[in-house]
């Protein structure tokens, strides 16, 4: 027996082998992005930003931050936001979109003091935009006499196009569009922040002709809600008495409606969007400046209203002139 070794239950026999002590591995300081966007969301939310909008944000900021391994906010850098960019096997359409969102959550996370310098201002996307045309008067005239308007949704959705085109709301405004919306001693739609994506009051002009139609349809929404048992006060409803707008998607019945009314009689520039276009070159051609058409359609930047408007080389050469 070799001397010092212990017997028994505490004898160790053969080469010792010593275990490894484990190493405490320490987080470094900083603010973790994920709990930067938990906060930056949550502010989101009580400013009372559209889900879909933020959870459009989380998806793109997470792909950005999980493309260039980034887990803290003081780690992003211009090199990674031209990094993330070059990776993306996407249109530049679709960059600069990512793009933008991107920057969104960085300004909040610079408004809350987490980077100090906006660095992101000089990144930029330089893209051909198409202007996308407006459908045209004739468009909408030949459409709704195509619609059958003796039936419930028929009359309602000839009713929709027609408040469309004459006030340029969008389809998820149309959605969410209440009774009490609708001034009919004044003719007017008052439209509160929270039916409008900017979050901002309107107020809108309609004609005797749109509303006698709005009466005739809220007179047919109470039967309909009565008979099945619906309680909402929303002017514009399915057949079953439902809200339109019950999903995150920014389309409701609507324009599901308008796209199969486009393929069934061939018709070209039928759907929210065209509609929203044609109202704005609809003002334009009636001598209003695009600062009011802009207010009417309730954008916050002109040059988003320019995009809006189809304008083509003759037309601008002729209207300038006028000028001369």
């Amino acid at each position: 027996m070799s001397r010092g070794r212990k017997n028994g239950v505490f004898a160790v026999g053969g080469d010792v082998v010593v275990m490894p002590t484990k190493v405490k591995v320490l987080e470094r300081e900083g603010m973790l992005i994920e709990a930067a966007l938990d906060t930056v969301f949550q502010q989101m939310r009580i400013a009372g930003n559209r889900q879909r909008t933020i959870e459009s944000y989380q998806y793109i900021f997470v792909q950005f931050a999980t493309t260039c391994k980034i887990r803290y906010v003081e780690d992003i850098t211009m090199e990674a936001l031209y990094y993330y960019l070059d990776v993306l096997e996407v249109s530049s359409a679709t960059k600069l979109i990512r793009l933008k969102s991107t920057k969104a959550v960085l300004s909040k996370f610079f408004n809350n003091g987490w980077i100090k310098e906006k660095f992101w201002n000089s990144i930029h996307i330089k893209i051909d935009k198409e202007v996308k045309k407006g459908a045209k008067e004739s468009d909408i005239d030949k459409l709704l006499e195509l619609i059958d308007q003796t039936s419930f949704v028929g009359f309602r959705d000839a009713g929709a196009i027609k408040l469309m085109y004459k006030t340029g709301i969008r389809i998820r405004t149309l959605g969410e569009l209440r009774e009490r919306h609708i001034d009919f001693e004044n003719l007017c739609l008052n439209l509160d922040g929270s039916t409008l994506k900017n979050h901002k009051f309107l107020k809108l002009p309609i004609d005797e002709e749109l509303a006698d139609i709005l009466k005739m349809l809220i007179k047919l929404n109470n039967g309909i809600r009565s008979h099945f048992g619906t309680d909402n006060r929303n002017v514009f409803i399915t057949q079953n008495g439902l809200q339109m707008n019950t999903s995150k998607s920014s389309n409701c019945a609507i324009s599901k409606q308008l796209n199969k009314y486009a393929k069934r009689y061939g018709l070209e520039n039928i759907n929210a969007h065209a509609i929203r276009r044609g109202y704005a070159k609809c003002l334009l051609d009636k001598g209003a400046s695009i600062a009011l058409i802009s207010k009417a359609l309730g954008h916050s930047d002109l040059a988003v209203t320019t995009q809006y408007l189809d304008l083509d080389v003759e037309e601008v050469a002729s209207s300038l002139r006028d000028y001369l």
